[in-house]
């Protein structure tokens, strides 16, 4: 209806089946998108270099076991920042780097048959 006004009312059931209670005005967001990617993407990391912290993004059009690992110039694995199933979709990660050295990092992001690495500039 074009006439929303008041209290308005509902139940939401929420991760872990919690439920909800929704109460107040309606609120609305334009260009929503509910699609889910079509490929798998492995995004640049921001910001880059940085120091200490860093965002990683990536894209999953399927569900399913995923690894985002950090990797040192040598090869050697420094950090696990993901090792879970995962749904379909746009993620975001944070890695804190506080405890490593600065230098060149590569972090690699595999699920299922997809194998992606980037590299990152950590600056102390």
């Amino acid at each position: 209806p074009d006439n929303l006004t008041g209290c308005q009312m509902g139940w939401s059931v929420g991760f872990g089946g919690t439920i909800y209670k929704m109460t107040g005005s309606l609120v609305s967001a334009g260009n929503s998108s509910n699609t889910l990617p079509d490929h798998y993407e492995l995004k640049q990391n921001y910001p880059n270099p940085f120091n200490p912290v860093t965002i990683m993004n990536f894209e999953l059009p399927e569900a399913g076991s995923v690894n985002l690992k950090v990797f040192d110039v040598m090869g050697r694995e420094v950090a696990v920042v993901i090792s879970s199933f995962m749904p379909a979709g746009s993620h975001t990660a944070q890695f804190d780097a506080s405890s490593l050295a600065g230098g060149v990092y590569f972090y690699t992001l595999s699920s299922g048959e997809f194998t992606a690495s980037k590299k990152m500039l950590l600056v102390k």
